[in-house]
């Protein structure tokens, strides 16, 4: 598979901490297109493409960046504390900050979703800079932890058979094939 975007191959489920920072790249782009909606909404309203804009947010949100919770919270999460060892106290206090952060994520989603529900229905709703910045600020300061911090820290304890087993369940959750 050729990204579009770089004209790199897009990693696959078999290495599964490339999909996780891919994933990362993607909640990042629609963070942006998040800010870059706010701006035409005060300036055009609620128009086609602030249609499509939210339309898209929601899709993503809905559908991958929920994925992406699970992936981390059900399979990689609990292969890290199985893996942790002598790094079991540092591990185990990041992985608690990072649960934590998700519930505040969830949080700032079901406050931002339904008015990005009235928008995508060309509904006009008003999109505060408190509502989408709180948004944006969760997702960009959780994303930066999990670049530094997190899968550093998987790709030094994760073994290839832990590694597969994660890949093999994020393509399940998906209704994808784990590649060959």
């Amino acid at each position: 598979m050729i990204s579009i975007i770089s004209g790199a191959t897009a990693p696959s489920f078999d290495h599964p901490l490339e999909m996780l920072r891919a994933c990362h790249g993607k909640i990042l782009r629609q963070c942006d297109t998040l800010q870059k909606l706010a701006a035409h909404l005060e300036r055009k309203g609620c128009d086609q493409q602030a249609q499509q804009a939210a339309q898209g947010i929601l899709r993503y949100f809905d559908t991958a960046g929920q994925f992406h919770h699970q992936d981390e919270e059900q399979n990689l999460f609990p292969a890290l504390r199985a893996a942790a060892g002598a790094d079991n106290l540092t591990l185990n206090a990041l992985l608690e900050r990072l649960l934590a952060e998700h519930v505040f994520m969830l949080a700032a989603w079901e406050a931002l979703h339904p008015v990005l529900l009235k928008l995508a229905q060309g509904n006009q709703a008003t999109l505060t800079a408190d509502l989408s910045e709180n948004f944006i600020s969760r997702y960009t300061d959780h994303i930066a932890i999990e670049n530094a911090e997190l899968l550093p820290f998987a790709a030094r304890l994760l073994d290839l058979q832990q590694m597969e087993l994660i890949g093999r369940r994020m393509a399940e959750r998906r209704g994808a094939t784990f590649p060959a």
